[in-house]
């Protein structure tokens, strides 16, 4: 992987991390919990953290309101994007996009395979755009979120990875 220029500073971006889950509790949510130490280790700043039913019109709901305030550079999603009857987040969010990132979901999929092998299919992980903020959904697991967060995630939210990256995208962040 190419490091990082030196000559250029950190740019911290307000991300925003929602929990979809009909279990979980802020006890017991590992996985929102990791994507918030990962992102505020790295220097980012947390707007807020929500957990959410697995529930297409209040994820929506959510997301919704998050990609309508400008303050929000990206929005973490983790969980509802496998298969079973109950995993509703990509038909929540994908009406929502202006742009999808394709190559998010088949590169994680591509970096779950090394660890889950072909279970790795079962994950419906995207990302893509929305009003200038970048959406990413993750699997449920916190296994899933650093995986996402440590292989793909914290280069391209840092505003330092070359050859490009997503921060020198965001609406909010760009210079002139």
């Amino acid at each position: 992987m190419p490091h990082p220029p030196k000559n250029q500073a950190f740019i911290p971006v307000n991300i925003a991390v929602l929990t979809v889950s009909d279990t979980r509790t802020e006890a017991t949510d590992t996985s929102g919990k990791a994507l918030v130490e990962c992102l505020t280790g790295m220097g980012h700043c947390l707007v807020e953290k929500v957990i959410s039913v697995d529930d297409i019109y209040q994820i929506r709901a959510i997301a919704s309101r998050w990609i309508a305030e400008p303050a929000i550079d990206v929005i973490l999603m983790t969980g509802g994007t496998g298969i079973t009857w109950r995993d509703v987040t990509p038909e929540a969010v994908l009406p929502l996009l202006d742009k999808e990132i394709t190559g998010f979901g088949e590169m994680f999929r591509s970096l779950s395979y090394q660890e889950v092998q072909t279970s790795a299919l079962q994950s419906r992980a995207f990302a893509g755009m929305a009003n200038g903020t970048f959406i990413f959904c993750i699997p449920g697991s916190t296994n899933a979120c650093h995986t996402a967060w440590n292989y793909i995630l914290k280069y391209q939210l840092d505003s330092r990875h070359g050859p490009c990256n997503f921060v020198e995208l965001m609406p909010r962040l760009k210079k002139g």
